[in-house]
């Protein structure tokens, strides 16, 4: 089985989010935040040039892009790789994608890692335009290249799991769902978190709300709407929710801090070990993680040793590539029921669903 040990927090810069360059490629760096403080590495001992595009919210976003970031830095950290890093911005175009990889390899960087299904064309473009350089992609399986890897996960079955912790936890019978965008990807995890709760409680009622339509990825940067829709909920009896929608759960858990005896369940990252959150984090029940360090960890390890991972690379509950956080210890009176409900879907017993009809 494949390295799948959880890089520590303290790699991550944030977390909660999903997904971010300035429209027609810019070619700025995350300096500020990147573990050299420069594009290419401190003591770079390695030829490998690893190109980064990050989808909306990029480093800093407390989740998604933070996570992979957290990869890159450990394999920055580990086999001294070059690296440059492009951020995103809401309202890019295929076309605006195509170029910030355009100019990655362009430039010699290979492989090259996009984070987020949003760069799922740009990334068929591309990979037939520089058939020697590598591609990896997040959240998308639909490239076949021989020069592209995907790297999926099984959103639905962490979802699962923290919908289970939620059903135990809550007081009212009432919980919460918030979707940063209405697209498939965030279905699975509404799905999975829905099935959750209703395999503990099949009564109790989940209040779903996204935040913005498909095709409009403002949803998942938007704290303001996440604060927003985590206090309708609350006002109609929610009392423990859970929020897929990259940096615009910050605002779900500052709301949900705001109100007594409720509870957040944060995603992607353990957002309870996160910095930027540390002030709610005693409202941070446990998070569904999706562990994007270790598929980009994973991805530019077996470059940098000679044995490219190729193909779909699913990254599920039984490799370690999804699971819940216990900080804080708010779930260790239930652990033994999450622990039960992790066992039945990797022996196969419990097969989560992945949409909601």
């Amino acid at each position: 089985m494949r390295r799948v040990t959880k890089i520590a927090a303290a790699l991550l810069c944030g977390s909660l989010g999903v997904t971010a360059l300035t429209a027609c490629g810019s070619n700025s760096t995350s300096s500020s935040s990147a573990p050299s403080g420069s594009s290419t590495g401190a003591a770079s001992s390695s030829t490998i040039k690893v190109g980064m595009a990050y989808d909306v919210g990029g480093r800093g976003d407390h989740s998604f892009n933070d996570s992979a970031a957290a990869g890159l830095d450990k394999a920055v950290k580990d086999f001294g790789v070059q690296f440059k890093e492009l951020q995103a911005v809401n309202g890019e175009s295929d076309a605006d994608r195509a170029a910030k990889l355009d100019s990655l390899a362009a430039n010699g960087y290979n492989p090259i890692v996009a984070i987020g299904f949003n760069y799922a064309n740009a990334v068929k473009t591309e990979s037939a335009k520089y058939p020697n350089v590598k591609f990896a992609i997040v959240d998308d399986a639909s490239n076949t290249a021989t020069n592209v890897t995907n790297l999926v996960f099984t959103e639905e079955q962490s979802s699962y799991l923290v919908g289970v912790a939620a059903a135990l936890k809550s007081k009212t019978g009432t919980v919460g769902f918030i979707g940063g965008v209405d697209v498939p990807l965030i279905h699975k995890f509404q799905a999975g978190y829905q099935a959750g709760v209703k395999s503990v409680k099949p009564n109790d009622k989940v209040i779903v709300k996204y935040l913005s339509p498909a095709g409009d990825f403002s949803g998942f940067a938007s704290p303001n709407k996440g604060k927003a829709a985590a206090q309708g909920m609350l006002s109609q009896g929610a009392d423990v929710i859970y929020a897929a929608a990259g940096s615009s759960g910050d605002g779900s858990i500052q709301a949900v801090a705001a109100q007594k005896g409720a509870w957040a369940i944060g995603v992607d990252s353990d957002q309870h070990e996160l910095p930027a959150l540390a002030p709610y984090k005693n409202s941070i029940l446990t998070s569904a993680l999706k562990n994007v360090d270790v598929a980009v960890y994973d991805y530019i390890k077996s470059i940098h040793d000679g044995s490219p991972l190729t193909g779909t690379q699913t990254f599920s509950l039984a490799k370690g590539g999804v699971g819940y956080a216990t900080s804080g210890g708010f779930v260790d009176d239930i652990k033994t029921q999450l622990d039960q409900a992790k066992a039945d879907i990797v022996s196969g017993k419990v097969t989560v669903p992945t949409t909601t009809s």
